[in-house]
């Protein structure tokens, strides 16, 4: 009996030791990559010009290795691809009476296209989380709009329309336009930005599903961000996390339609939905279908109707009287915006030319400005993204050359 007391503890003694090894060596692990992930954030332009760039171009190069790779095993595809697009060549450059349909489609087709990318972007921010819907799409409907109750009309005449708004030469009665009219001209650019948007969730649909499927754990900030979520579920106190848990709840229960009403209304903790979906193997149709049917119909009608009326003219007379009214500051702060509206209308008349100086407009030299810093830190953002991945691929081989010694 003494014998059989010794050895069971001896037992426990040699467990409890395993124990703490195994923690030790989870611990130690986990540091290791904490160490590496810290090493990695500190690879950058403005940190370590030379090793970055270095490292972009030998990513660069991997990726086109494995691109090059994965189009000779679908080359079938390839050559299908190719084939088509020298038919479409061709038509495009063959005269011809079909020249009338191949432009109207060549420059539908680069509309669709540009709103399309600008809601991709949108998804990914430019690389620093701002919305294209406030530089590009709410502008262009607000331009709209207000041309519309200016002329009476949306018939602009094509060209200059889209790049430039002129008001029809027709005449027509004062306050013809109707809301409903305004809608129907926008909706074509609004409705491609929106499905841009559904697009630009796809990566991490895709990256979730893969860990989900593969066992591996990506090296992405959302996607640890998601799991320290569902780890710490039962104790989230905080207003944010049981928001987060809510969308995250409705999302895999309710599924098509818990997406299509996270997706169908301005909501920024959709940024997860992606992931939340991929992690518990959401259909790829049921989470792209109700994405693209709640950003593009849905919540784009929403959004556009705020715009719409925000800038109809009534209001914006009421508005620009009301900066007038505030008392002292409020006549100096109303003048330039009087100025602008009446610039506008000189313009949509065709009286750009009638001998009234045209001035820079600060705003628009102040956006465009913008727009360049945005794009240009965007550019950075992958150059520094690449790099950050390639010291990654070297931290990996060193962990396997490690396991086999």
């Amino acid at each position: 009996m003494a014998e059989n007391g010794t050895d069971c503890d001896q037992r426990r003694i040699g467990m409890i030791k395993e124990q703490h090894n195994g923690s030790f060596t989870e611990s130690s692990l986990n540091e290791r990559k904490r160490r590496d992930r810290e090493e990695r954030s500190n690879i950058v332009l403005w940190k370590q010009p030379l090793v970055t760039l270095q490292y972009f171009f030998l990513e660069t190069l991997i990726n086109l290795k494995e691109w090059t790779i994965k189009l000779w095993h679908r080359r079938s595809i390839l050559v299908c691809f190719l084939l088509m697009l020298a038919v479409l060549t061709a038509t495009y450059y063959i005269e011809g009476t079909h020249q009338q349909y191949v432009r109207y489609m060549e420059k539908k087709f680069f509309w669709c296209a540009y709103w399309v990318g600008l809601g991709i972007l949108s998804s990914v921010g430019l690389g620093t989380g701002l919305h294209t819907f406030l530089l590009y799409l709410g502008p262009h409907i607000a331009s709209v709009t207000l041309a519309a109750y200016e002329c009476n009309s949306v018939n602009f005449p094509e060209p200059p329309y889209p790049d430039q708004i002129i008001c029809p030469d027709e005449e027509t009665t004062e306050g013809s336009i109707s809301l409903w009219a305004i809608i129907s001209k926008v909706r074509l650019e609004a409705c491609m930005w929106g499905a841009g948007t559904a697009i630009g969730e796809l990566p991490p649909y895709f990256m979730a599903r893969a860990a989900r499927l593969s066992g591996a754990e990506p090296d992405d900030e959302e996607y640890q961000e998601f799991e320290e979520m569902l780890e710490h579920a039962e104790t989230a106190q905080d207003f944010a996390s049981r928001a987060k848990l809510a969308v995250q709840n409705l999302v895999q229960k309710v599924g098509f339609f818990g997406i299509l009403a996270c997706a169908s209304i301005p909501n920024p903790l959709f940024d997860l939905a992606g992931i939340t979906c991929g992690h518990f193997l959401v259909p790829f149709w049921t989470f792209f279908g109700a994405t693209l049917i709640g950003k593009a119909v849905i919540k784009m009608h929403i959004q556009k109707l705020f715009v719409i009326i925000t800038f109809s003219k009534h209001i914006v007379e009421q508005m620009v009287s009301l900066i007038g009214a505030i008392p002292s500051i409020g006549p100096s702060l109303q003048k330039p915006f009087q100025e602008y509206l009446e610039a506008q209308r000189i313009k949509l008349h065709h009286k750009a030319d009638s001998g009234m100086p045209q001035g820079e407009n600060w705003l628009s030299w102040m956006f465009e400005k913008l727009v360049i810093v945005m794009v240009c830190y965007f550019i950075l953002s992958i150059i520094n993204s690449m790099a950050q991945s390639y010291a990654k691929r070297l931290q990996q081989k060193m962990y396997s050359e490690e396991k086999t010694k």
